[in-house]
């Protein structure tokens, strides 16, 4: 695989990473440390539950594309790339 699909690839995959772990620090601020919620009204609160969800189901399923269509093994002849 050329360097540069390999460095966009590793780049998508870092990236999806990434906001998973965000996105499961939030939920664990929010659902388990009470500090964490602050003067936030009960409207905010659910609101920034339901954002770190999104983020969470956006990342996964960003992970499960990039595994679907992008990480073969390099002998692999029908790969997309």
């Amino acid at each position: 695989m050329k360097e540069y699909k390999r460095n966009m690839i590793d780049y998508m995959m870092n990236k999806a990473l990434a906001d998973q772990a965000k996105a499961l620090a939030s939920l664990d601020l929010l659902l388990e440390q009470g500090v964490g919620i602050g003067d936030h009204s009960t409207g905010d609160y659910w609101e920034n539950v339901d954002q770190a969800l999104d983020t969470l189901v956006d990342a996964e399923d960003r992970l499960d594309i990039i595994q679907k269509y992008f990480i073969y093994p390099q002998d692999v002849e029908d790969a997309p790339y």
